[in-house]
Formats: C-alpha cells, structure tokens, sequence
C-alpha cells in the first residue's frame, strides 16, 4: 500500500514562501502522476498542480499559475511544490496525491493526509 507523507507547511505572510514536499513510500510511485490538491474551511477540495511520472509535463490550477511550482525526484520518491507570492486565499490544508494514470480527473488512487498552509494578511 502506497503511503504518501507531507511535510512543510505553516504559516506565512502574504507575500512570502513555502515550500510543501511530499515522500513515497514505494519506489512504484516513480512511474505515477503525482500533485497537490487543497481543501480550505467550508469548500471543496480543489486540484493545485500535477506533474507526470517523467516530470516532464506540468499543469496548474489558474489561481497558483506563476506563483507555484511543482517539481520531483523519482529518485528518491519525492514531489515538491514551490509556494511563491502567497495570498491569505490559499489558506487551506495541502494534500499530495499520486495515481497510476492521471490526478488531473481529481481522484487519485492514493492521498497524504495534509499538511495546514496558513497565510496571514
């Protein structure tokens, strides 16, 4: 059983960075999709980013575009997203994802169970 493990939030000013990673516990996850989805108080989960298996495509939700970056080591089973110019709306828990496929359909076979992402005005 894939066990995906996020590290890295906190609070930030609006403005600031942070930077979210996420460790695989199966080295099968080298050849999946992977990518971040957030959930803040009283919404839905919404997609962030996702990266193929090569790391060679990339896409993003219009809200992060240009702000963050979403990156891998398959090497060592890892997934990163680069949080830049963070606006008190991207308050939210973070949750990586990974799929044999795709996590761009929003239901990856397997989750994180969240890190907390605050932003403060």
């Amino acid at each position: 059983q894939v066990q995906l493990v996020e590290s890295g939030g906190g609070l930030a000013q609006a403005g600031g960075s942070l930077r979210l990673s996420c460790a695989a516990s199966e080295r099968t996850v080298s050849v999946y999709a992977m990518g971040w989805f957030r959930q803040a108080p009283g919404k839905e989960r919404e997609f962030v980013a996702g990266i193929s298996w090569t790391g060679g495509t990339t896409y993003y939700a219009d809200s992060v575009k240009g702000r963050f970056t979403i990156s891998r080591v398959n090497a060592n089973n890892t997934a990163t997203l680069q949080m830049n110019s963070l606006k008190p709306e991207d308050t939210a828990v973070y949750y990586c994802a990974a799929d044999p496929r795709t996590v761009a359909a929003g239901t990856p076979r397997y989750w994180g169970q969240g890190t907390q992402v605050t932003v403060s005005s």
